[in-house]
């Protein structure tokens, strides 16, 4: 067996989960609209790389606190459809398919818990999928995570938990290829024999040059539909890096 692991964050999906989860729940008028300012610090945080993993994602964990999972099930459905599915480029399901095609097991890694996550990973059509899991109080999340956080070195953690419950030697891990957009996945990066960034940032475009990892780019239009029209997440958003350079490179 052969592993191809994917980040999904700006990677296979042209846009980030939380952010979207969060703009979704204000449109629907679970979160306060004020609520934004909030996790736009957390998400610009994330991006440089300047946030705890137990931080960032214990934020996104509380976003949920009080709720089941029937009364998250049809929120969830709708998310995935309406933000989801049209954010999720042609270009990315065609580079799942030719590692499928060269045999290829996909694996899909996130630091987004499963709520936000899971029903993204099934439409992808991953053979696996690992994220940072949430903990169920008296069958209502407690808005906290559990376990081992699915967020850098976790992520080397995380895949090689699950290859020893699957029964599976670890070299697997350092015998894999993994795609990612991002400076928080260093370590898992380090861990694979075939690191590929895709469309990163230039702190981690300038590491992967200086390790002669592969740079890959991918098209990324937007779908909208009458469901889920054009949102530009970052106009409000604080400017980051990423942010700069995407919307130098979306100019040329």
């Amino acid at each position: 067996m052969r592993l191809a692991l994917f980040d999904l964050d700006h990677t296979l999906l042209s846009a980030d989960s939380d952010v979207l989860w969060c703009e979704f729940l204000i449109g629907e008028g679970l979160l306060a609209a004020p609520f934004a300012e909030q996790y736009r610090a957390v998400a610009a945080h994330y991006d440089a790389g300047t946030v705890s993993p137990v931080d960032y994602c214990n934020f996104h964990a509380a976003t949920l606190a009080g709720y089941s999972r029937d009364e998250l099930l049809p929120l969830r459905q709708r998310f995935c459809r309406d933000w989801i599915v049209p954010r999720i480029p042609d270009d990315a399901r065609e580079l799942l398919q030719r590692c499928r095609g060269r045999g290829e097991t996909l694996v899909l890694t996130t630091a987004t818990n499963r709520v936000v996550s899971e029903l993204t990973a099934a439409d992808l059509g991953v053979d696996h999928y690992l994220c940072t899991e949430l903990e169920l109080a008296d069958g209502r999340y407690s808005g906290r995570t559990c376990g081992i956080l699915n967020m850098r070195s976790g992520k080397v953690e995380r895949v090689r938990q699950w290859l020893l419950e699957s029964g599976q030697p670890e070299q697997l891990l350092h015998e894999a290829s993994f795609h990612t957009d991002s400076i928080n996945d260093l370590a898992l990066l380090s861990a694979v024999r075939r690191p590929i960034v895709v469309d990163p940032d230039s702190r981690l475009e300038s590491t992967a040059l200086r390790k002669g990892w592969t740079v890959l780019r991918l098209d990324r239009p937007y779908k909208a539909t009458p469901e889920a029209p054009r949102i530009d997440l970052r106009a409000a958003a604080p400017e980051t890096p990423r942010a700069v350079e995407r919307r130098a490179r979306e100019r040329e």
